[in-house]
């Protein structure tokens, strides 16, 4: 238990210095920047559903059986989201940026960011409650869908008034929240008895509802046949990855 203690801790830092990628996009010009990672986010989408469908969810079933519990579960995850999704919406600020509002924006974005960051390190602790090799495709799947999250956020903190080395700063400060929700579900599971199945079923239901919700609704903002062919090409090309990491497990 130990060493896949060590192994999430391990994934989630390494998911956690995704932040500094903004670091990297600042000589890039945003028309360009938006082109690609447009092909990430569809690369994303299709490593999110892979690895639901792929790794966590026919691990759970060979484990727990396929039951109505197991199915509920599912779709209590993807409320879940949507309410947290909601919540975070909600409370992001609304006014417009001048010189005398410009942190509360910013700050808001962070709180947002922040629990967004905690639930992802659950997530990743929880795909190592079933295997190395399922927490190590959960490590990348949330990796590729931390990319443009991080870029955007860090484009936030910008526009919000933080200087660029403040905005790296907070917003790894803010990635590092993923440790807790790591923590957080190797502790559930220590001392909750049986809470395992459940917590991987929330996961699942969360890679759906991102991949769905979030993701597939921004490639459809693009209609151009050849730009949604590669779209689609970078979808599957993520699902395939995910197939892939199986013989991880042999």
């Amino acid at each position: 238990m130990i060493s896949i203690f060590l192994y999430a801790i391990i994934s989630v830092l390494i998911v956690s210095i995704i932040s500094f990628i903004g670091l990297f996009t600042l000589s890039i010009k945003t028309d360009r920047l938006k082109r690609f990672l447009i092909y990430m986010v569809s690369f994303s989408a299709g490593a999110l559903f892979g690895d639901a469908f792929i790794h966590l969810l026919p691990e759970l079933i060979e484990e727990y059986g396929l039951t109505t519990w197991l199915s509920l579960t599912i779709l209590g995850g993807v409320i879940i989201f949507f309410i947290l999704e909601k919540i975070i919406l909600w409370n992001h600020c609304h006014i417009p940026i001048t010189k005398d509002h410009v942190h509360p924006f910013a700050i808001m974005n962070l709180v947002g960011d922040g629990l967004h960051n905690f639930i992802d390190g659950m997530i990743i602790g929880v795909s190592y409650l079933i295997s190395i090799p399922a927490g190590i495709a959960t490590t990348i799947a949330v990796g590729l869908h931390e990319i443009p999250q991080e870029i955007g956020d860090y484009g936030v903190l910008i526009h919000g008034g933080f200087s660029r080395m403040k905005a790296l700063t907070l917003n790894f400060l803010i990635a590092l929240v993923a440790v807790l929700g790591t923590v957080s579900a190797f502790i559930l599971n220590n001392y909750l008895e049986n809470i395992q199945p459940f917590l991987i079923a929330i996961a699942i239901g969360g890679f759906i509802y991102i991949a769905g919700s979030d993701l597939i609704p921004e490639l459809h903002k693009e209609s151009k046949i050849k730009k949604s062919i590669l779209q689609l090409i970078c979808f599957i090309i993520g699902i395939i990855v995910m197939l892939l990491l199986i013989f991880l497990e042999s």
